[in-house]
């Protein structure tokens, strides 16, 4: 089952960490982590809805988050660590 693991946020930009699992080519279960970009925004009724696109002024704040995500992968990778906890980080 796919489950958010980290989340890194800047204004209404959010970079989430998912953890994933499939099957390798010989049927063993495996587990990798995806990162997936999204600007949030309220639409005209006042309801919160999700954006892949982005504005030009999105863009730093998209690259802030996005290289936290990464800086996170990097260096839980090095730690060896797993967590079950989804937390989240304002980074900005």
């Amino acid at each position: 089952m796919t489950q958010p693991e980290k989340r890194f946020s800047a204004g209404a930009i959010v970079a989430t960490v998912w953890q994933n699992e499939g099957k390798s080519k010989d049927g063993q279960v495996v587990g990798y982590k995806t990162v997936s970009l999204q600007r949030r925004y309220k639409d005209k009724d006042g309801n919160w809805k999700s954006a892949g696109s982005f504005r030009i002024s999105d863009l730093p704040r998209a690259s802030l988050v996005m290289q936290k995500a990464f800086e996170y992968l990097v260096l839980k990778e090095k730690e060896g660590n797993g967590s079950t906890v989804t937390e989240e980080e304002i980074v900005m």
